[in-house]
């Protein structure tokens, strides 16, 4: 990939907003963590030190990226893409993937562990604006039949997703999906169309396995099933309702203490509102929310339509996320089983994350001023 050395300066307020939600992540992981990282490994500092690592390594991939002109992605989209379907495969080969949590997610290589579904996110972005924007200008049966085509990559990418099992970033892979076509100016019968035969997959989906319908329904009375089925959700909610408006103070957190599932990883924003309290978790909220704002103004000032739709999706993906671990902690939609970005334990996410904030800054820096 050849360098690109511009003139414009990076959007300093993101690149300050993705610092600041990082430390603030490491600092509350500092408290998560400590608890299980204590009784499994014998050090309550386990989960800090590798997450440091990833740090370490995702910012120093956000600081590549952000001098690599985004442009030459296009040329390595779909090989990117391919690497990720390949990698995707990869969990279910025994020897290389890993089961943990239940699910078969993970691909271990040399001692460590690495989640290709966070690349495949990644490079789905990067294949779908590089793929939409070399379709402007071209008939409508042209258009149409290529809408067709990408609707069946997309069923592949979602369909190995959906078997590790995780629902949640299926649905982050297909809202994002279309959010970006939506951006593109693609007519919205074709959305429509791709919203109808995912609609009828995800009914086949709860057909064939009823453990979803009940996972998706706990949301709605958690208290029903505290023990069985809502008692992530339920415990969840007794840590943010501990919190109250200033919490119990940084690193007394009670629930992170074995009753509250995956404190350190999925559910750490529970474990924030219950230390820090409903003032600082919603000062979170409006963080990630200024992230967006931020996002959209460089989507708007791209040079051409491959870095604003790249944007688009890369900044969807990221608040679209956010928004959607802590309302399922809220129980306000269905646990979802995805992490906070920047702030949940786990390197693959935070390195890809920061990867892809790169990109954002790279087109930030070409971008009209």
């Amino acid at each position: 990939m050849k360098k690109y050395l511009s003139s414009g300066s990076v959007d300093y307020v993101l690149l300050g907003t993705v610092i600041l939600l990082c430390v603030f992540g490491l600092l509350m992981l500092t408290s998560a963590g400590s608890p299980l990282g204590f009784q499994k490994f014998g050090d309550s500092y386990h989960f800090i030190k590798q997450q440091l690592i990833s740090f370490v390594i995702g910012m120093t991939l956000m600081v590549v990226m952000m001098n690599v002109d985004y442009k030459s992605l296009k040329k390595y989209s779909v090989h990117l893409l391919l690497v990720s379907i390949i990698l995707l495969f990869s969990v279910f080969i025994p020897g290389i993937g890993a089961s943990l949590l239940g699910g078969s997610r993970w691909i271990s290589i040399g001692g460590a562990v690495f989640q290709p579904s966070e690349l495949a996110k990644l490079s789905f972005i990067i294949y779908l604006a590089a793929w939409l924007e070399s379709q402007k200008g071209k008939s409508g049966e042209i258009a149409k039949r290529s809408l067709y085509q990408f609707g069946i990559l997309l069923a592949i990418v979602a369909g190995l997703i959906i078997a590790q099992p995780d629902m949640g970033t299926m649905s982050v892979v297909a809202i994002v999906a279309g959010v970006v076509l939506f951006s593109s100016g693609v007519d919205m019968k074709y959305i429509f169309s791709l919203i109808g035969v995912g609609g009828a997959i995800f009914l086949l989906l709860i057909k064939l396995a009823p453990y979803r319908l009940q996972r998706l329904t706990a949301f709605l009375n958690p208290e029903n099933d505290i023990r069985g089925i809502g008692y992530h959700v339920y415990q969840s909610l007794i840590a943010i309702g501990s919190g109250g408006f200033f919490g119990v103070g940084l690193g007394k957190s009670r629930q992170k203490f074995n009753y509250l599932p995956e404190a350190a990883g999925d559910s750490i924003f529970a474990v924030i509102a219950e230390e820090l309290g409903f003032l600082l978790s919603t000062l979170l909220v409006l963080t990630f929310l200024l992230l967006f704002i931020r996002g959209i103004r460089i989507a708007r000032r791209a040079q051409d339509e491959f870095g604003k739709l790249l944007v688009t999706g890369i900044i969807a993906w990221i608040v679209l996320q956010a928004f959607m671990n802590i309302a399922a902690l809220s129980s306000l939609i269905p646990l979802t089983g995805i992490p906070l970005p920047f702030i949940s334990y786990g390197g693959s996410s935070l390195i890809i994350t920061l990867a892809a904030v790169g990109i954002v800054l790279n087109v930030s820096k070409q971008g009209k001023h």
